[in-house]
């Protein structure tokens, strides 16, 4: 039998209450944390345009866009809100699976508890948790390195299940709107190696096609049942090889959701380690950032991969955000990374650039083609003394997790940068709801919070 039995088998069996608490803390966490991320994803023009786009396709009242309040029907809101909570890389991600595991599923289940009114706090939480469980599961069941964009194609099927989950779905129909997803797949590494603004985009793609799969499932079509382990399933074309088996043994034992990662800066999880040893050498009493010579950052693979790219006066925000040298520039000359270090003045700034010409990665195996730790950076000064610092866990994980206080200023940042900022008492009341989202009548409420 193919393993997508058995994660539909766990997504149709799992109730509220099978949740442990932590797994129901770690769920209101990090929906309040891609709340804020996709308000924020909403104040640049490309999401103004892709909203006004998805309505000239399409007209229809279902949900609404996150930061602006335009109505859509569900599967075109999905998709604008799922572009918005990538397009500035400051979603939460599973480290181990390099999946950004919420980015394609809540817009989806939000727009559908839109769609269907009177979706219960706890059947969000559930179904976001499963298709959590999902999306992480597949992304650490690979044992090979990135091929395909991952977060958008296990994003799918994590999405799907989220969706099948609120729609109430037997064993059958799950299997079939997973396959039917499955179909639809797409997600392309180039987009990311270009900095394009397809990279956010692949994303709502797939909240797109989660919508169109659970639909048709819905209406009795079917696919094909082996789409992980088949001869020309997930495991043979979107990674060249991988254990679901293995991972599907630990539904219902590991939660994934528990093991996502908050990410303190908006830039590519990869450059977070970098990040945080630059930050920690530029606190140490007596150092001097006007006096660095040059800066090396030893990393894994899949780091350099990721955003070891050059730095460019002429960048895309796509770019910039995975250009490991100019964050870190960022952070050394400035003690901080912000939105406001991702616009063309920013990226000609003389003396950014400069820095971050002298700023070099090298490689170092980790053992492990989907690591992103350890990372140790060394800084020479010119009066030729050294320092190093060796980051193991990044703050974020949730070995290391980001402090309420630190969470709660992320979200409020956030809330401000929306297409249209949100007047503090929407922002508390927000904070307030989520907290005891299992308390909730109706999630759709919280989509007028967002709205002003």
């Amino acid at each position: 039998m193919d393993a997508i039995a058995t994660f539909a088998d766990h997504v149709v069996a799992t109730r509220f209450q099978d949740l442990p608490a932590k797994a129901l803390g770690a769920a209101k966490i990090f929906i309040l944390d891609t709340l804020g991320v996709g308000l924020a994803g909403s104040g640049s023009p490309s999401a103004r345009r892709l909203a006004e786009i998805q309505e000239a396709w399409g007209r229809g009242d279902e949900a609404r866009v996150w930061g602006n309040g335009k109505r859509l029907p569900a599967p075109a809101a999905a998709f604008c809100n799922a572009y918005q909570t990538h397009s500035s890389e400051f979603d939460c991600v599973h480290e181990e699976a390099v999946v950004h595991a919420m980015t394609v599923v809540l817009p989806v289940a939000v727009a559908n508890a839109e769609r269907l009114r009177g979706v219960s706090g706890e059947a969000m939480v559930t179904a976001v948790t499963l298709g959590v469980d999902v999306a992480a599961s597949l992304g650490v069941a690979a044992t090979s390195g990135l091929r395909f964009f991952r977060p958008a194609t296990a994003g799918a099927l994590g999405a799907t299940a989220a969706l099948g989950k609120l729609m109430g779905f037997d064993q059958p129909a799950m299997i079939n709107a997973f396959s039917i997803a499955y179909g639809q797949l797409c997600g392309t590494m180039q987009a990311h190696t270009e900095g394009s603004e397809l990279l956010a985009m692949q994303m709502g793609f797939n909240a797109r096609n989660a919508f169109v799969a659970c639909d048709l499932a819905a209406r009795g079509f079917e696919g094909p049942k082996n789409v992980l382990e088949g001869r020309f399933g997930y495991f043979t074309l979107f990674e060249t090889s991988g254990a679901p088996a293995r991972v599907a043994q630990d539904l219902g034992r590991r939660w994934r959701i528990t093991e996502l990662a908050h990410k303190p800066f908006p830039s590519g999880r990869a450059t977070h380690g970098i990040l945080e040893a630059c930050l920690a050498l530029r606190r140490q009493p007596g150092f001097n950032g006007s006096l660095i010579d040059s800066v090396t950052a030893r990393v894994p693979p899949l780091v350099h991969h990721l955003v070891g790219r050059p730095p460019q006066q002429e960048m895309t925000d796509s770019y910039a955000r995975l250009c490991a040298s100019y964050v870190a520039a960022c952070a050394l000359l400035k003690g901080s990374v912000t939105a406001e270090d991702f616009t063309g003045q920013a990226y000609r700034n003389a003396r950014t650039q400069q820095l971050a010409q002298r700023i070099t990665m090298l490689t170092q195996d980790a053992g492990d083609p989907n690591a992103l730790t350890p990372v140790e950076v060394e800084i020479e000064l010119r009066d030729g003394s050294r320092h190093t610092r060796k980051i193991e866990i990044v703050y974020g994980n949730p070995d290391k997790p980001l402090s309420r206080e630190d969470h709660l200023r992320k979200f409020r940042l956030n809330c401000q940068a929306a297409a249209r900022p949100l007047p503090a008492d929407k922002v508390d009341r927000l904070i307030e709801r989520v907290d005891r989202l299992e308390e909730v009548g109706a999630v759709g409420d919280l989509v007028d919070l967002m709205t002003t």
